[in-house]
């Protein structure tokens, strides 16, 4: 049987785009590796959000194309793709093949002529597909990204979503509710909910509440979450669903970008600084201990230090728990590239360090008072270092435990005993040794 190997990059949204296309050429026959060197295809899944992703990639398939087998097909897939195009395959001989999120359905097809000695793109957007009758292959059993709603009709001037996604379309909420009725009969007990905006989920019919309360009450599904929303897209019916679903975990990723509602207003957000805070009051009036993740950009084309300082104090008010953050990347055809007013390169760089600085210095502040504290988390697999375990609780914090492999999958209650001021170290609570919880096998 014919070998495929994927290799993914960028946002969960891709994860799930890379299951799909297993699925799609699982019914053609194709078995996965995980061994590129082995593969008859080899296809790379990109993100275009910023270039260094972009050259990353590139970076990468100058390494898998010393790896192509004779006959073998080398592709790239996801939102580079879309973005690039034909130009790819112009820009790598190597390349055979070049599918945008919308295309997965045909790389049998594409697959097919590219073995023929024929380089061919498809990156056209097809604002009906939701690959409804395309079972996903997914790695893990336990938990489940759940795609429910694909494009964005957002136009934030920095953003090259709209350009490589297409126009936001969404699921019929009967579909969803069967997916992961399907994946909880199957034993999935936690499943993250995918859109570019999330939660301006609309079928027609139904909106973001409806479907946290229908997905939150299917039986079986112990942990609901989902990413990534846009902050004034939590409507009062919303807010009132994520308090009344027991599901729905304590922790919500909610994108910033700045501080400053000048910038704000550049970068064309639908939200100025105070409407943010606004959004966050209603989040943790509702759900209690929520947690709150955000992304943040600094040097963002006019951002002056004041602007930067008001970043700074936003982080404060709020007490992120964490945050992705980043120097403006300039992405081709965006709007963002005819702002004037530049932001040095150096300037932007040291604003980043104290930016970090504030964000960890916040994080350990609020983990450390969280040591000695009782926890549930979702064993999740071995840690990528050392012989333990890794879990996670319903406010998305990281904890690493001593235990056997047949905890994994499973739930346990655990004790924080310490923290790198990002992690935590545990113990499973249940046994006493020297005074101490202690862990057992």
């Amino acid at each position: 049987m014919p070998r495929i190997y994927i290799e993914t990059y960028g946002c969960q949204m891709n994860v799930s785009d890379s299951e799909l296309m297993l699925g799609v050429l699982r019914r053609e026959g194709y078995v996965r590796t995980d061994d590129p060197a082995q593969a008859d295809v080899v296809l790379v899944n990109t993100c275009a959000v910023r270039d260094h992703a972009e050259q990353k990639v590139l970076s990468r398939v100058g390494e898998l194309k010393r790896l192509k087998r004779p006959g073998g097909v080398l592709g790239v897939a996801g939102c580079m793709a879309q973005r690039l195009g034909p130009r790819l395959l112009e820009r790598v001989p190597q390349i055979d093949l070049v599918v945008g999120p919308d295309g997965y359905r045909g790389l049998p097809e594409l697959i097919a002529r590219a073995r023929a000695g024929e380089r061919t793109a498809d990156v056209m957007f097809k604002h009906w597909e939701h690959y409804e009758d395309v079972p996903p292959v997914r790695g893990d059993a336990v938990s489940a990204f759940v795609t429910v709603q694909r494009g964005c009709d957002y136009r934030c001037t920095f953003c090259i979503v709209p350009m490589t996604r297409g126009a936001e379309r969404s699921r019929k909420l009967a579909d969803v509710v069967r997916e992961v009725t399907d994946l909880a009969r199957g034993g999935t007990t936690e499943v993250t909910l995918l859109g570019q905006t999330v939660n301006s989920y609309d079928d027609g019919t139904h909106d973001f509440a409806d479907l946290l309360r229908a997905v939150g009450g299917i039986p079986g599904v112990r942990r609901l979450r989902f990413t990534s929303p846009y902050p004034t897209d939590f409507t009062e019916r919303a807010v009132a669903a994520m308090a009344e679903t027991p599901a729905l975990c304590e922790h919500v990723h909610l994108p910033v970008q700045s501080g400053s509602s000048r910038v704000l207003k550049r970068m064309l957000r639908r939200y100025d600084r105070e409407r943010y805070l606004d959004v966050v009051a209603a989040l943790r009036r509702a759900v209690p201990g929520i947690a709150l993740t955000t992304d943040i950009i600094v040097g963002f084309p006019g951002e002056t230090e004041h602007d930067f300082q008001e970043t700074l104090s936003l982080v404060e008010v709020v007490g992120f728990d964490d945050a992705y953050t980043f120097k403006y990347s300039r992405r081709e055809a965006t709007p963002a590239t005819r702002l004037k007013d530049p932001v040095p390169d150096a300037v932007a760089g040291e604003r980043l360090e104290r930016l970090v600085a504030a964000v960890r210095g916040i994080a350990r502040r609020r983990n450390v008072a969280l040591v000695g504290s009782t926890h549930e988390v979702l064993v999740e697999g071995r840690a990528k270092r050392g012989e333990l375990l890794q879990g996670r609780t319903r406010t998305n914090k990281v904890a690493l435990l001593a235990g056997p492999d047949a905890w994994i999958g499973g739930y346990r209650d655990v004790r924080f005993t310490g923290t790198t001021g990002s992690t935590f170290t545990a113990v499973p609570l249940g046994h006493v040794l020297g005074g101490e919880l202690a862990v057992v096998g």
